[in-house]
């Protein structure tokens, strides 16, 4: 499917991909923001989300890329940074090994390389917190007026222990373009993450900032943005 998109800016263009739950234009705000004067920053709405209306999610991180690399060619653009948080982040390892000639370069934060020794007790966590936000009335209602399908669906995926995608994220082979890995230095399996892949690849360059976690971009954007700014530069 072509994605709905948000698009402004002129220049090499910034694909932001946002994660789970938020949208194109909510998510990635500081970013586009710093950037939309000296590149095209393009966000699309991932399958389900916002306004790409799609309830398939039996296969939802390859169809997700599939839906990318659809929109980008719809768009003529045919080479692009891609920069991805968490849900984000996972669709574009995705994408990057599929179509690693569509990349000047590729950001990367939120994501977990392989699965924990206690991924059990982390999963649990994660279906108690999620279940907390269908309980939240107020929430649930924001949700449902931002996605226009059922963004219940995405809660549902992720009660199965095994909807992680660690078949892609153990390694970053195949990706030739420069990576960028940012990372909140309180999400110890996230850094760990950052420095596995550091050391099996020449072509990744590795950030940790300090108090934050796994929504970095949000939680510390001013030293994020000097760093995806160096980047992309």
């Amino acid at each position: 499917m072509i994605l709905h998109t948000e698009v402004q800016g002129d220049g090499e263009a910034v694909v932001f991909l946002h994660s789970g739950l938020q949208t194109g234009k909510t998510d990635f705000v500081h970013q586009k923001e710093m950037l939309k004067d000296e590149f095209k920053t393009i966000a699309p709405d991932l399958r389900g989300h916002g306004n790409s209306v799609n309830d398939d999610l039996s296969n939802f991180f390859e169809d997700a890329a599939e839906d990318l690399k659809k929109t980008m060619d719809h768009l003529k653009i045919h080479s692009f940074h891609l920069v991805g948080c968490s849900l984000g982040a996972l669709v574009a390892i995705v994408f990057a090994k599929k179509y690693p000639s569509s990349l000047i370069s590729i950001t990367l934060s939120g994501i977990t390389a392989d699965k924990p020794e206690n991924w059990k007790e982390i999963h649990k966590e994660d279906v108690a917190m999620q279940q907390q936000l269908l309980n939240n009335e107020e929430m649930s209602a924001e949700l449902s007026e931002l996605h226009k399908s059922d963004w219940k669906q995405f809660i549902h995926m992720a009660e199965d222990e095994n909807w992680y995608p660690f078949d892609y994220t153990t390694d970053l082979y195949g990706i030739k373009a420069p990576i960028l890995i940012i990372t909140g230095e309180e999400n110890k399996n996230e850094v760990i993450t950052a420095s596995k892949y550091q050391l099996m690849h020449d072509n990744v360059h590795v950030g940790v900032i300090p108090f934050g976690s796994h929504l970095i971009h949000e939680q510390q954007p001013a030293v994020y943005n000097e760093m995806l700014a160096n980047f992309l530069r």
